[in-house]
């Protein structure tokens, strides 16, 4: 009765966040699903879009119903990782000169990294630490981020010029990348009259810092069965060309293929779209539905893809038509 009764409480927090940021947010359904599911998987999550369609407004918005402490890095091609992760100083006390820490804006529950492929790679990688471990290292001492800790980067497709793309050990860091469309006609109708008249509306949490946390361990306390877990091993092992379950778009399209942190985030996204359900394990289609998050950034498109228009998003889309 337990068990249940937590399925059920946390499909209700599902719920009030979605209905409190929909206050805010115009469309963009499946996008707050799904970044609500990084969230409860304890995932990273990395934003694409062109500018203008509120990503940065979105993240404000997720922080302030989840309740928990925001900060935002406007990354630069002069931003040092010592901006990040903070720094040694030197303070003066009781007549003595000494070094004193000083936390960067890394130490936050949710820090959004905005345009985070316009820094280059050695500011790029003080955030590889924190993704993984959840820790930064600062002369030789190892400090520890809070619980929970969660990255959310954006990234802008249509520019190029002066950025710095992210490498793929980095990109793996990342559980979903999601890409934000334009809004239809009725939704930037919609968006067009709630921020041209009147103030802004404010949001309020609706669930805890605690209560994130408890739905984390939900997450990883659910049970899959073998049959889930083959689906997600084989489907990640069709990106993978010369292997023996290799797709027939995989040959085509694909030079490199997705490696075993894909399964495990497969997993992880198909657990917490069936715990949003009020599911008490996840069938196959919660991983299919993960896929196309999961995988998009992991495979690198060979020369044909790119000669036919084919984004790593298209050939995810043909595999997952192929395997059905």
């Amino acid at each position: 009765m337990e068990t249940t009764h937590s399925l059920s409480a946390a499909r209700e927090s599902a719920q009030r966040i979605t209905s409190e940021l929909s206050q805010v947010i115009v469309g963009q359904q499946d996008i707050v699903n799904r970044l609500i599911a990084s969230l409860f998987s304890n995932g990273h999550c990395l934003l694409i879009g062109v500018p203008g369609l509120a990503k940065t407004l979105l993240v404000q918005s997720i922080a302030d119903v989840f309740g928990i402490h925001f900060k935002r890095i406007q990354f630069t091609p002069d931003l040092m990782p010592s901006d990040i992760i903070g720094s040694e100083v030197i303070h003066e006390s009781a007549g003595r000169l000494e070094f004193q820490y000083r936390p960067g804006p890394i130490f936050a529950n949710l820090l959004l990294a905005d345009e985070i492929n316009r820094t280059p790679p050695k500011t790029q990688s003080a955030l590889l630490e924190a993704m993984q471990e959840r820790k930064v290292t600062v002369a030789g001492e190892n400090r520890a981020l809070p619980n929970p800790f969660l990255v959310i980067a954006t990234q802008n497709p249509i520019e190029q010029e002066g950025t710095y793309p992210l490498p793929e050990a980095q990109l793996d860091r990342f559980m979903f990348s999601l890409n934000l469309g334009y809004p239809s006609e009725e939704e930037e109708i919609e968006i067009v009259r709630r921020t041209t008249i009147g103030a802004g509306k404010s949001l309020s949490p609706v669930i805890t810092p605690e209560e994130l946390l408890a739905i984390q361990k939900l997450v990883r306390a659910m049970p899959v069965a073998d049959q889930v877990l083959a689906e997600a091993v084989r489907l990640t092992a069709s990106t993978r060309p010369k292997e023996g379950f290799a797709a027939e778009t995989t040959g085509q399209y694909i030079e490199w293929g997705a490696g075993p942190r894909a399964s495990q985030y497969l997993i992880l996204g198909a657990k917490a779209f069936a715990l949003m359900d009020g599911r008490a394990a996840p069938e196959r289609q919660d991983v299919l539905a993960a896929a196309p998050s999961v995988l998009s950034h992991r495979i690198v498109t060979n020369y044909r893809a790119t000669g036919e228009g084919l984004t790593a998003s298209d050939v995810i889309a043909a595999l997952l038509e192929e395997r059905k």
